[in-house]
């Protein structure tokens, strides 16, 4: 199998060394250049092609987001960030990113461990992703839809790309629509700054789940990053609850967890969405969500940062309608009307 040629880019020699090193250690993958600040690492794209670059946020002369920004138009190439815990993440995200690895906070032999693997395994993924070329915001936003008379819950899951899909739907839904769960695969501490950045730029009250919370129409729920969340039925109306779990399909939270809670409990008076990601997680949930009644969307191959999730689901008969990211939230409309 052909090697992974990765270029890693970072101010700080003991990083570029460390990086350079552990990642390098799997077989699959080939450390091709390092570059101190993005102008080196403009010429060394250019002279090793490598398939994919890690890419520090904070760096002298130019910032990581205001390279990848730069890059990406011109050499789509995919990028996985290396960052600390804030919000700067989602900006880089936004600006053409692929992924993002947090950075250790201690210096500990196990949490380099843990931070090298993860690094590894998003590499993978990266050197299969698509790279989406920012687009305007979509074109038409439904201003008055009403909910489906007898809708209760919109289920919403998704992993490598999710965080820039999971804004563009929710964004272009009113908030008269029935409450919403999402479960995007993030690590802890992100998914509350990923809930803080979909309550700033929509209409919905958004926040992370921590314990339980009543869903309410004009709310979106967030699963936290270490941790599932389920439906219950509660008289009539439903509760989110979060608890801490093994990983499922090697992951907590999972969107199976979810989607087969949602089965159980809110089906057929749900709407089911597995937007892109690597794996399968997903896909049986959502079909039996779909088995139960509810309405269910995947995403398209064209729109996937990473056509896994979707194309599983698709393939398992899970999918009543695909569509493009863009087409989403006005299936969605379609459906609740």
């Amino acid at each position: 199998m052909k090697k992974i040629k990765v270029m890693v880019v970072d101010d700080s020699l003991f990083y570029r060394e460390l990086l350079a090193r552990g990642i390098a250690s799997d077989a699959r993958i080939e450390v091709v250049a390092t570059a101190a600040n993005p102008f080196e690492a403009r010429d060394k794209i250019i002279e090793y092609r490598p398939d994919v670059m890690t890419c520090d946020v904070e760096m002298p002369k130019m910032n990581g987001i205001e390279f990848i920004r730069k890059l990406i138009p011109q050499y789509p190439l995919p990028v996985i960030v290396i960052s600390a815990v804030n919000h700067t993440v989602f900006d880089a995200l936004e600006a053409g990113a692929v992924d993002f690895v947090a950075k250790p906070e201690a210096a500990t032999a196990q949490g380099l461990d843990t931070f090298i693997t993860d690094l590894i395994y998003k590499i993978k993924i990266a050197s299969v992703a698509r790279i989406m070329r920012r687009q305007p915001t979509f074109v038409e936003k439904p201003g008055s839809t009403p909910a489906m008379s007898n809708a209760r819950i919109i289920a919403i899951g998704a992993s490598t790309g999710g965080t820039e899909a999971v804004l563009n739907v929710i964004k272009s839904l009113p908030n008269s629509v029935p409450g919403i769960v999402v479960v995007q695969h993030i690590p802890p501490l992100f998914s509350r700054l990923f809930a803080e950045r979909l309550n700033r730029e929509t209409v919905f009250v958004v926040k992370e789940i921590q314990g339980e919370a009543w869903l309410e129409a004009g709310q979106v729920l967030v699963a936290p990053g270490n941790q599932h969340i389920k439906v219950k039925q509660q008289g009539d109306r439903l509760k989110v609850v979060s608890y801490l779990g093994e990983k499922v399909n090697g992951h907590c939270p999972s969107v199976d967890v979810l989607f087969e809670s949602v089965a159980e409990q809110a089906c057929p008076r749900a709407v089911g969405v597995l937007l892109t990601g690597m794996g399968a997680d997903g896909a049986k949930g959502l079909l039996a969500m779909r088995r139960a009644g509810a309405r269910t969307i995947g995403q398209d191959e064209a729109s996937s940062v990473v056509y896994g999730m979707p194309k599983v689901a698709y393939n398992l008969g899970a999918v009543e309608k695909q569509a493009a990211l863009e087409n989403i939230p006005h299936l969605i409309s379609t459906f609740l009307n």
